[in-house]
């Protein structure tokens, strides 16, 4: 599993050195093709560079989300509305390995357990460092708080910018997505326009 870490300003990485030298190999022979020279001294590290960030940008494959908010799950008897907002998302575009950034809301009205307000965040982290569309990174956030604290709804929307649309393609570099997905509760009209009323969303 990737990580890193600072120590006394000194950053401290953690990957496979196999995977990091397999990946070396590859990265290599693509500046190659791409009509790059990677024995130029600007160069030389970069295979082991890209190999040990494109392992940081995809660790989420590494982590289970669901043992995540089990670690952190009460029971408590309080059945309102308990929002996160604006979670910060970075995340990598399957279709072209490209990033796409945004931000999540997550919200959830418990039945009988809740769970740590930073697992919610931890959830959204964990499924956006995958190789991802905006879609299934909506519903995967919504069926994993669900199953595992078994709600009374939950309702997930986020805000993106693909980079695979502002540089490349169509090149519109002001456009954004907009998932939601919603379930018991927050299927109730009711309930979901307080939920976009108190972060600020309006869905068209």
């Amino acid at each position: 599993m990737a990580s890193e870490r600072k120590t006394n300003y000194e950053l401290v990485e953690e990957f496979d050195s196999q995977t990091t030298e397999e990946l070396a190999v590859h990265y290599k022979e693509i500046l190659r093709l791409i009509g790059e020279n990677p024995d130029r001294e600007g160069l030389l590290k970069t295979p082991i560079r890209v190999a040990k960030a494109i392992q940081f940008l995809t660790q989420g494959y590494n982590l289970d989300p669901k043992e995540i908010l089990s670690s952190a799950k009460f029971r408590e008897d309080y059945r309102e509305m308990v929002i996160v907002k604006d979670i910060e998302i970075y995340s990598l575009c399957e279709h072209h390995m490209v990033p796409f950034i945004g931000k999540a809301h997550v919200a959830y009205i418990p039945d009988k357990y809740i769970t740590g307000l930073s697992k919610i965040a931890r959830v959204v982290e964990i499924y956006a460092r995958r190789l991802q569309v905006q879609e299934r990174l909506t519903m995967q956030i919504k069926e994993a708080i669900n199953d595992t604290l078994k709600p009374l709804g939950v309702a997930v929307v986020i805000e993106a910018q693909h980079l695979c649309m502002a540089m490349r393609g169509v090149q519109k570099q002001n456009s954004y997505t907009t998932t939601s997905d919603f379930i018991g509760a927050f299927e109730r009209d009711k309930t979901r326009a307080e939920f976009l009323h108190l972060i600020g969303t309006k869905l068209h």
